[in-house]
């Protein structure tokens, strides 16, 4: 299977290094034989229709800080002309998330779908400002769209919802789904300090570069968005979500909540109304992690609330859930 990696940070280099290690075993037990053509980061790009070497890459990439150093003459290739140029089978995009414009992930999926390649996302940026569009025009190209990684990371909430729970009316989810806040307010819960709290999760690479993302809640509201999209139903993006960060959260906030047995916990969830904001919740309910760790309680018609936990991000998780997608596609193609 030829694949085209846009972006190659954490998620990417994890990737690379997942097919590496269990290339024998992927084709063995699945007949997948993931052939990366073409890769490209914010410096540079490597193609080689043949297949990219998955050492050199990662070698390449820690030794200069960019594939475009793979080859003896560098490569400047830009995603878009690779993405017009070479024929491959697949499209992951890895790139940041922008939550303006959602660019330049937005351009790659679009390019990718109407060049009729199958599209894995873990960039929610084009997915919260665009779901919608993208599912159909996914549907018009008669390609497959993927995205389990966008929430969650490695835990599988999309596919335990959709498929877990298939033949059940959800009637109604709420969450933790970001858990750099959930760090933060872990923290504050021991007494710390707003600012110590927020500091702490900086020093260990916990805030993304744009802190907004985390601590006003917009990284919650896109993934809550994903969720509306894909398990309720609904047609929705970014601006229809009535989102509030943590910022105002004070030390006097968590002493009230413990006072009542309660945690101060960032809550996104649909019910009559898509919201994200910090809410108190008892201390004994499933919700109630700590630490990086994402909950979501899904409440459905007949078998009440079930809550599923797990790590909500990390570079190995995400791309254990890009595979996953890729096994999908796999599967779905062998099926055909």
């Amino acid at each position: 299977m030829r694949i085209i990696l846009c972006g190659f940070g954490v998620v990417g280099q994890n990737l690379v290094k997942l097919f590496d290690s269990r290339s024998e075993d992927l084709y063995a037990k699945y007949g997948l034989k993931p052939r990366v053509v073409g890769v490209f980061d914010s410096k540079g790009s490597a193609v080689d229709q043949s297949g990219l070497d998955f050492g050199k890459l990662v070698e390449t990439k820690k030794k200069f800080g960019t594939v475009g150093r793979y080859a003896d003459t560098q490569n400047q290739m830009s995603g878009k002309d690779m993405l017009k140029e070479i024929k491959a089978d697949v499209l992951i995009e890895t790139t940041a998330s922008n939550y303006k414009d959602a660019e330049p992930g937005m351009t790659h999926i679009i390019s990718a779908m109407k060049r009729g390649m199958h599209v894995i996302s873990v960039n929610k940026g084009p997915l919260a400002l665009a779901f919608p569009s993208l599912l159909e025009l996914a549907t018009y190209n008669q390609v497959m769209f993927k995205f389990s990684g966008t929430v969650g990371g490695g835990t599988p909430i999309l596919d335990y919802a959709k498929n877990s729970l298939r033949g059940e009316r959800i009637t109604s989810f709420a969450g933790i789904l970001n858990g750099t806040t959930n760090y933060i307010l872990t923290n504050m819960g021991t007494g710390v300090s707003y600012d110590e709290a927020l500091k702490d999760a900086q020093d260990k690479g916990y805030v993304e570069a744009d802190e907004s993302l985390d601590l006003d809640g917009l990284d919650a509201a896109a993934k809550l968005v994903i969720l509306a999209n894909w398990i309720m139903g609904m047609k929705v993006t970014l601006p229809d979500i009535n989102c509030t960060g943590i910022r105002k959260v004070t030390a006097e906030d968590i002493k009230k909540a413990a006072k009542e047995n309660c945690l101060i916990k960032l809550i996104a969830s649909c019910n009559k109304e898509l919201t994200v904001s910090p809410r108190q919740i008892p201390d004994d309910d499933p919700l109630c992690v700590n630490g990086t760790l994402n909950a979501i309680a899904f409440t459905s018609e007949h078998s009440g609330t079930q809550t599923i936990i797990g790590k909500g991000a990390g570079g190995m998780e995400t791309a254990s859930s890009i595979l996953r997608d890729l096994l999908d596609i796999r599967e779905e193609i062998a099926g055909d």
